[in-house]
């Protein structure tokens, strides 16, 4: 048989509009067919790193923060926006941030016309340097000692400042209840959970175990919460641990899950999987739990999410991308999930945010 220029031209508009076709398929069908609870997903944000995205009290409105160098954003602003009721409409969404220093952990207020935030803008306007890979030869997260935890409403004002300690202060979510705080702090040397009243008064420390706790969150009648933490044990683990954080690191390769009662009683640990067991929050009932972990992979990757009964018992995988699925949250009203994930990049680096209907 031969090919002519006319055949080899025919072959490849059918290959193009082929690839077209599957790409419409993938980007339409997001859910994996084993990840059951999951239906009508939506992705809500395209390119760039978009992360930590939570509800707010109302169940539509979110903030997450976003990194993305070809709009200009170098490091973690926050952005607002409001998931559209009609899903053939678009998800916009506003900077609403100072657009300077680093930002993280953003949370809507109980009023729903502030929201919650840390930042290192009062240190600098540029963004804080990230840990040289090259020295430090491992994976580590940064813990900047300009990190404080700030009220603002949605048009970028700073309305108060709820914490102004030496060390590092972030990481804050708001009780459904709407009267307390819970942040991670190092006003006292080490890393550790704290509560404070919805002003940023009465505050109290929830942990004092040494090890890394972090990523608070509390259950649907606030009255507990769940959190990631590390517990170095040997001498050799401790002195890792120690050497790390006087350098504002720590190393997040080995974290379990949590619970306490709200003033830090009762506390227990609920995974024992090894690995990171991370970003927890309450499933709707308050009896589970649902985190991000990669414990089913020696590599230490792909990352997905997990539900856990708060006891420890009844393990289940909820998602089975390849990749990096976690940061899990439900809307208050417990109908709808949101992550962050890899899936649907194009095989490139982006994170983006999804939604889903929750199907128990």
């Amino acid at each position: 048989m031969t090919f002519s220029v006319k055949t080899g031209l025919l072959a490849t508009t059918l290959l193009i509009s082929m690839l077209a076709k599957a790409q419409d398929k993938k980007s339409t069908n997001l859910a994996y067919p084993d990840e059951k609870h999951f239906k009508n997903m939506r992705q809500l944000t395209f390119g760039g790193d978009n992360a930590e995205a939570y509800f707010g009290f109302d169940n539509s409105h979110i903030t997450f923060q976003r990194t993305n160098t070809k709009e200009g954003v170098e490091c973690d602003q926050i952005f607002y926006g409001d998931i559209p009721k009609d899903a053939k409409k678009k998800f916009s969404y506003k900077l609403v941030s100072t657009g300077k220093g680093r930002t993280t952990c953003a949370y809507l207020m109980p009023d729903k016309k502030h929201f919650l935030y840390a930042s290192t803008h009062k240190a600098s306007d540029a963004c804080p340097p990230t840990p040289d890979r090259s020295k430090i030869k491992k994976y580590v997260w940064p813990i900047y000692d300009s990190y404080d935890i700030y009220v603002a409403d949605f048009n970028g004002h700073i309305t108060k400042q709820l914490t102004n300690t030496p060390g590092y202060d972030a990481e804050g979510t708001v009780s459904p209840k709407g009267d307390k705080i819970v942040f991670t702090s190092m006003r006292n040397g080490d890393i550790d959970i704290y509560t404070m009243n919805i002003d940023g008064t009465d505050v109290k420390q929830i942990t004092h175990t040494l090890g890394y706790d972090g990523g608070a969150c509390f259950s649907p009648d606030g009255k507990k919460i769940v959190w990631r933490a590390s517990r170095p044990q040997t001498e050799e683990e401790i002195k890792e641990y120690k050497d790390l954080l006087a350098q504002g690191l720590v190393m997040p390769t080995k974290m379990e899950v949590f619970v306490a009662n709200v003033d830090g009683s009762d506390a227990h640990q609920v995974t024992h999987l090894g690995k990171a067991n991370w970003a927890p929050s309450f499933a709707p009932d308050g009896k589970r739990i649902i985190f991000a972990s990669d414990y089913e992979y020696e590599r230490g990757f792909p990352f997905n999410l997990y539900l856990i009964n708060i006891d420890g018992t009844g393990l289940e995988k909820i998602s089975h991308d390849g990749s990096f699925d976690a940061f899990p949250m439900f809307s208050p009203d417990g109908k709808k999930i949101i992550f962050s994930s890899n899936r649907n990049n194009g095989n490139g680096h982006d994170t983006n945010v999804f939604v889903a209907d929750w199907v128990e």
